[in-house]
């Protein structure tokens, strides 16, 4: 018999899947988390709804989104990232970064979930192992007596911590101990991916800066403040930001000195860390994630 043509050969074997990387954002108050959760769950992770999304492309095999940055319930992204292969049907072009974006977006219009950018990418790239680094902001809201003074629009997206007013100067004395390579091993949650995970992280950034809030220009008389914290690493530890973001406050409370912080990351042990310090989800944000 004759070989078959080239054409013919090609098709059988199928060729290798497209590889995009894509940029996205969503309001996490909604889901369990970034990260795809079982789909009986009464509450579903962002990756589900992006999955669902994509399925509309109509590749051959189910598409799935490797996310850069796990997040969890109640976090929110301006910008996290992923990558995801399409395999089409044989004979079919690969699609351009648009057509994804717009279908995507299409697909997840009733969701605050939006696609920001998609780009081609090379079949060895890899979303969370190809980032060079990651940078996180918490959301301060200070001048707060009682939980009922905190603006509807900023409900789940600021923290507002008990007393209403921090020591700032304090609190950025104490974040210089946090910059550099450290084990942090006390600021640290457990879990599944502990016994695995190298403690030892390099913290290149840390600000704590004054901030606007949304709107806040219409209600400057009440007095409130807006502060953001600023944390950029290669990668974090599970809840890494939320205990650093904690102990910060407890320093700007007076609850700790700022040498307390030296002091905890010396200790090396999650058990050190005090007790309910830890930040709450909301008002925490993934800003960036840097190729």
């Amino acid at each position: 018999a004759p070989a078959p043509a080239p054409q013919t050969l090609g098709t059988k074997m199928g060729c290798p899947p497209a590889r995009y990387l894509v940029f996205f954002q969503y309001f996490g108050t909604k889901y369990s988390g970034v990260m795809e959760t079982r789909s009986e769950q009464a509450v579903l992770g962002v990756q589900n709804y992006l999955q669902k999304a994509a399925q509309n492309l109509k590749p051959t095999v189910p598409i799935k989104f490797h996310i850069s940055s796990r997040t969890d319930t109640g976090v929110h992204a301006l910008c996290n990232s992923a990558h995801l292969d399409i395999q089409r049907a044989p004979g079919k072009p690969d699609f351009n970064e648009k057509q994804i974006l717009h279908c995507l977006n299409y697909h997840l219009r009733p969701e605050p979930i939006r696609i920001l950018s998609v780009h081609r990418v090379a079949n060895s790239f890899h979303a969370r192992f190809s980032a060079l680094s990651r940078t996180y902001i918490y959301r301060l809201l200070l001048g707060c007596s009682h939980h009922s003074e905190i603006p509807v629009f900023e409900r789940d997206l600021c923290w507002a911590p008990v007393g209403g007013h921090l020591d700032v100067v304090a609190m950025q004395e104490a974040a210089q101990f946090l910059l550099g390579t450290h084990d942090f091993s006390t600021f640290r949650s457990i879990n599944s991916e502990t016994p695995f995970q190298s403690p030892v992280r390099t913290i290149l950034q840390v600000d704590i800066q004054p901030s606007a809030g949304f709107l806040s220009h219409h209600y400057e008389h009440r007095g409130l403040e807006f502060w953001e914290l600023k944390f950029r690493s290669r990668s974090f530890l599970y809840r890494q930001v939320r205990r650093m973001v904690g102990a910060l406050v407890a320093v700007g409370q007076r609850k700790l000195a700022p040498h307390h912080i030296k002091e905890l990351l010396e200790m090396k042990h999650s058990q050190a860390f005090p007790p309910n310090a830890m930040a709450p989800p909301t008002g925490l944000f993934l800003k960036m994630v840097e190729y």
